[in-house]
């Protein structure tokens, strides 16, 4: 199957004054057709970056990266534009940059369609089959200022979707709602995923989105530096789509790679390297299955050496990481 993001080398550079801050520095990663993954990061890392992109909202600086095969390093602005309205949906932490509010949910959720020349009726019927999607089908008459700020959440999302796009962005879509809340809008993305193949992409700096998701990529330094899998063992149910309660988060096993990438580079935790004292140069042994690397000071001492086994059988297809990673296990 092929992916439905493909980014190889990614390259963003910006220019303030006579200073070149370079935000993506060789970014790989892939993301399949129906995926519900999350992206995290510290402030600064990239992971911002890297959604304005595949949102269409700014331009790579060289690299690649394909959404739905379009290359969107070499589309021209009014391509853009149409990627904008039929490829990608935007969700923002703010629910107000999404909402008209003196609109109604209704309204809100057709004016894409609007704008896009749909049909009444189609606009009509999809609509409110959003809002229904999102628990919202009792509250489509209301207003903003009648809607709760979770509610007002569960709305944009809608909207992002009223053209019917492959692809669902969401900018920290629960930073501004409750804990039981944020477990309302998770358990909604599961649904769009498993009723309508949407691939929704979560960009976040809570580590613990991890049981939410099907997988998690780290960024750091504008690279991809680790990937968390989860093995399901349970599927949360939409058991209240009306948004009373806490939806119950996805239970699994997690495994965590670290991504290794086409030139053969990776990078090493931070904890790792700082524990062991590992400075700019290292020596890198190849001892059986194994690839050793220890500090350059101290070639013979086990303490200060980190190795990684090669088991390329346990690396799942979304992962696609290659031979020579860190791996563990625990249970969510």
């Amino acid at each position: 199957m092929e992916p439905l993001i493909l980014c190889d080398n990614l390259v963003k550079i910006y220019k303030v004054a006579d200073l070149e801050v370079v935000a993506l520095q060789g970014l790989d990663l892939t993301v399949a057709p129906g995926e519900l993954m999350a992206i995290i990061g510290n402030s600064g890392s990239g992971k911002s970056t890297l959604l304005n992109i595949l949102g269409g909202l700014d331009r790579p600086s060289a690299g690649r990266v394909l959404v739905g095969g379009r290359d969107l390093l070499k589309t021209d602005d009014a391509g853009m534009v149409e990627y904008k309205r039929e490829t990608v949906g935007f969700v923002w932490q703010q629910s107000s940059r999404n909402l008209i509010p003196y609109l109604s949910a209704l309204e809100n959720v057709q004016i894409p369609m609007l704008l896009a020349g749909r049909p009444s009726r189609e606009r009509r019927e999809w609509s409110n089959e959003l809002l229904e999607a999102v628990g919202l089908g009792h509250r489509r008459t209301h207003r903003l200022s009648q809607l709760s700020g979770g509610e007002q959440q569960r709305v944009a999302i809608a909207i992002a979707l009223a053209n019917r796009p492959p692809l669902l962005l969401a900018d920290e879509p629960t930073g501004e709602v409750d804990t039981a809340t944020a477990g309302v809008i998770y358990g909604i993305f599961r649904r769009l995923v498993a009723d309508y193949g949407t691939t929704i992409v979560i960009v976040s700096h809570d580590p613990g989105i991890a049981v939410r998701v099907d997988r998690v990529v780290r960024i750091r330094d504008g690279r991809t530096s680790t990937e968390t899998v989860r093995r399901a063992t349970a599927t949360a149910d939409i058991a209240n789509p009306e948004g009373e309660g806490e939806h119950a988060p996805v239970h699994g096993t997690h495994e965590e790679f670290t991504v290794m990438d086409a030139a053969g580079r990776l990078q090493l935790p931070r904890e790792m390297v700082e524990q062991l004292g590992l400075g700019r140069r290292v020596r890198v042994e190849l001892d059986g299955s194994q690839i050793v690397v220890r500090a350059a000071s101290d070639g013979s001492t086990p303490n200060g050496a980190i190795s990684t086994t090669a088991d390329k059988s346990s690396v799942p297809p979304a992962a696609a990481a290659p031979a020579g990673k860190r791996r563990w296990w625990h249970r969510s």
